[in-house]
Order: structure tokens, then C-alpha cells, then sequence
């Protein structure tokens, strides 16, 4: 059992557990800032790991305009959730298996 290693780096698990526990509906979107402040991240480390999740297709941006500001917008994609879901309960298949020794093997 290998956990996925694009949500496995401690960052993007933090960015998709953010996503997916506050935006049940697959088609809501959380602000680029506000994920940014929820997380404390500088915009440079939050881009960073964004790219690596939109790369993966887990994450979708959308660039908009509010009013006549500029707004970028990010939501879990279809494949994230399913990637999270999975991620998720490998995770705890992990951590309930009973643990070996090293005597054990």
C-alpha cells in the first residue's frame, strides 16, 4: 500500500484537506487568498503546490475579475476528491493494521 505522493507532501495535504472539508459542493471554489490565509503560506510556496495539484489534475484555478481586481479562484477537482478519498482511507488502513516488529518479518 503507497500513499500518493502528490497529497502526501505535507503542504498539499493541508491544501486538500482545507478543500475538501470546506467545499462540499464540487463546484464551489475558495479564493485564492483566503486559502492562502487559512493556510499561512506565502503566495510563492502556495502557488508552488497548486502547480504540482493542477499538474495532477486534482485542483482547477480559474482567473476572473472582481469588479476590475483581479481574482483567482481554486477548487478540488472531480479527481482530487477521489485522489483525497482514496489517500484518505489508505491512511487509516495504515495506522488500524497491526503493527510488526522488526523480529517479526
Amino acid at each position: 500500500m503507497a500513499l500518493d505522493p502528490v497529497i502526501h507532501a505535507p503542504v498539499r495535504l493541508r491544501i486538500v484537506t482545507l478543500l475538501a472539508s470546506t467545499l462540499p459542493d464540487p463546484a464551489d471554489e475558495l479564493p485564492f487568498l483566503q486559502l492562502q490565509r487559512e493556510l499561512d503560506l506565502t503566495a510563492g510556496n502556495l502557488t508552488t503546490h497548486l502547480t504540482r495539484l493542477e499538474d495532477a489534475g486534482y485542483v482547477a484555478i480559474s482567473k476572473g475579475f472582481q469588479g476590475r481586481k483581479p481574482v483567482t479562484h481554486v477548487a478540488l477537482a472531480p479527481a482530487g476528491r477521489l485522489a483525497f478519498a482514496t489517500y484518505r482511507e489508505e491512511l487509516l488502513a495504515m495506522l488500524s493494521a497491526p503493527s510488526r516488529r522488526r523480529g517479526d518479518r
